[in-house]
């Protein structure tokens, strides 16, 4: 089977590597004209780390990642602590895998060089889809420079503005969540000592919350910070803002997290969208991975991971069902449509959790942890997260 993948991000690098090691002729279109990704962080629960130890990705992420031995919530304003869950030993005795927090240019080149490992010339570069046809049996993928692709089937990893789910389904229609974030990273020297912790952090807070965690080697911190306000509504990862902007939307919180905008060396902010999950991905002989089909409020730190998911899952499929494509996609999609519908309400859901009004005093504050984030909630939340198995599902 000849398959055409249009994105090299995540989800199309992992499934080109996954399709590619079980024997299929694979090409990767990507719209740069050269691979690279933005300067930010991922986390990486075990469901997803089992994808990239299947794929021979995992041991050389490892000397490139954090294994955070822990997180914690912290209360915005005092810094006072709690216990989330313990990782680090812990998720590899209770999940079989790490759970690990990378820089999104070190799994990206990971991958790539996994994909090109079996196929040196599968990526092809510049190449932006601009047209769909699907006649005879076959799909024609055409691209802004004139390149005319033919294959069985066409994969649209392309991204939350996808060009081939426009072309499948025709417009989504976001709509702002009334959140925007700032993400940015920061050297750990430009922080007090107190701050060079190994642990990943959630602040929570009234209409606001922040998440940070270390990268490479406990060198950097990745900074995200979300906060309810109007006036920006530009979904993109590379509109650049500024410190006093950010310090601005977080007036009155601890000294630490100021601290932390202090450090960054460019803020760049970008408008939350929600969109309903679609409940169908496949149209013929093409289908949809990752953020393409289920674009995700970032709240459960498992965007990454269910792009790794989707794309070792349609291997399999593809792999099980090879003389059969219908069949094959649509065991695809019955795998994928539940869970990654949940994981798309249970992040837009953590957004009223993070920021609830019950955190603006302490009294009521430590109540509302202390429920919130007690054992029991916290397993309900993620143990099926984390628990996923992308090698004993059955396709």
């Amino acid at each position: 089977m000849k398959i055409v993948i249009a994105g090299a991000g995540i989800g199309g690098l992992t499934a080109g590597a996954a399709l590619l090691g079980k024997g299929f002729d694979v090409t990767i279109l990507e719209q740069a004209k050269a691979l690279g990704e933005i300067g930010a962080g991922v986390q990486l629960s075990p469901n997803a780390t089992r994808v990239l130890y299947r794929l021979g990705v995992g041991e050389r992420l490892e000397g490139l990642a954090c294994e955070p031995p822990g997180k914690r919530v912290r209360l915005w304003n005092t810094g006072q602590t709690w216990p989330l869950f313990d990782l680090g030993a812990a998720s590899r005795e209770v999940y079989g895998y790490p759970y690990l927090t990378v820089h999104r240019a070190d799994l990206h080149q990971a991958l790539v060089d996994a994909v090109r490992a079996f196929s040196a010339d599968a990526i092809r570069l510049n190449e932006k889809v601009e047209g769909i046809v699907q006649k005879g049996g076959k799909v024609e993928v055409q691209t802004t420079s004139g390149g005319v692709y033919e294959a069985d089937l066409l994969i649209g990893a392309d991204g939350v503005h996808s060009r081939v789910r426009r072309a499948l389904f025709g417009p989504d229609e976001p709509v702002y969540s009334g959140v925007m974030a700032w993400r940015g990273v920061i050297d750990i020297e430009k922080l007090p000592e107190h701050m060079r912790t190994l642990y990943g952090t959630n602040w929570v807070g009234p209409g606001a919350h922040v998440i940070h965690y270390p990268l490479r080697g406990h060198n950097l911190v990745n900074f995200v910070g979300a906060v309810e306000r109007d006036g920006w509504q530009v979904e993109s990862w590379s509109e650049r803002g500024t410190i006093d902007e950010c310090l601005a939307d977080f007036k009155g919180w601890h000294e630490d997290v100021r601290a932390m905008i202090s450090a960054i060396d460019v803020p760049y902010k970008w408008a939350l969208m929600i969109r309903e999950p679609m409940t169908r991905w496949t149209s013929g002989r093409a289908t949809l991975l990752g953020d393409a089909c289920h674009p995700t409020l970032p709240f459960l730190a498992q965007g990454a991971g269910m792009a790794l998911e989707d794309g070792y899952l349609i291997a399999r499929c593809l792999a099980r069902y090879d003389n059969d494509l219908p069949r094959a996609l649509g065991r695809y999609e019955a795998l994928r449509l539940d869970r990654t519908s949940r994981i798309v309400r249970g992040a837009a859901a953590n957004t009223t959790r993070f920021h609830n009004p019950a955190l603006a005093h302490a009294e009521g504050a430590a109540e509302y942890v202390d429920r919130e984030w007690s054992e029991e909630r916290v397993k309900e939340r993620y143990n099926w997260l984390f628990e996923y198995n992308v090698d004993t599902v059955e396709v």
